[in-house]
């Protein structure tokens, strides 16, 4: 099994987590994503997309981060990341898409470069815009943990889901531009646990090969 990965992309760092957990053995691919390497030629013969993560199982391509995790609970079924309710499925697949289609496409790479360029924004107005979209959500994250009672240790209660695997890289990305945590205890909380979890911690950017 192979990994295309950048180490600070939180989509393979999401895959990482899932990978480790589940116990998989993988060769992971660095693709220098602010050198460009996922434009060029060599990566979209690859992933035709040019983005990261791309995981290639027995020769099968599978790309976008959210359908390779659940192609990895799919394929690998134990130990389970998603619960087996419908309900709580449902839920985890919420918080799943909160971090994945509301929080991170406004904060990736590409998203930065184009306001920094179309806009003329420095620095400051780059992580202006960053934190303003972190803060409105997490502020959905805080609220939707708040209402619905499911969370314990973790996103659903003691169970290590694809929703922490979303939910933890997010947190990184906040933590590198500081912005302000102090907000959302519970999301807080329940990156903290997780991160004690060797399947976390060896996952995190500063422990990757490309982080040298």
């Amino acid at each position: 099994m192979q990994l295309y990965t950048y180490f600070r992309s939180s989509a393979s760092f999401r895959v990482r987590i899932a990978l480790n957990y589940k116990g998989l053995g993988y060769e992971p691919v660095s693709i220098d994503l602010p050198k460009g390497e996922h434009r060029a030629d060599a990566y979209r013969a690859v992933n035709p997309q040019g983005l990261v993560p791309t995981l290639v199982d027995r020769d099968h391509r599978i790309v976008q981060s959210l359908a390779i995790l659940e192609y990895l609970e799919e394929r690998y079924p134990e130990p389970p990341l998603l619960p087996s309710d419908p309900l709580d499925r449902a839920y985890v697949r919420a918080l799943c898409g909160v971090v994945a289609c509301e929080i991170h496409p406004l904060n990736n790479l590409r998203t930065l470069k184009h306001i920094r360029k179309a806009y003329g924004l420095d620095e400051s107005g780059v992580n202006a815009w960053y934190r303003h979209w972190i803060a409105a959500g997490f502020e959905v994250i805080e609220g939707f943990l708040g209402s619905e009672r499911r969370h314990g240790r973790y996103c659903l209660g003691d169970q290590v889901t694809l929703a922490d695997c979303c939910l933890v890289p997010q947190v990184f990305n906040a933590k590198r531009y500081d912005c302000d945590l102090v907000p959302y205890p519970a999301a807080m909380r329940i990156f903290d646990a997780c991160m004690l979890l060797p399947a976390f911690d060896a996952a995190q950017p500063a422990r990757q090969p490309d982080a040298a």
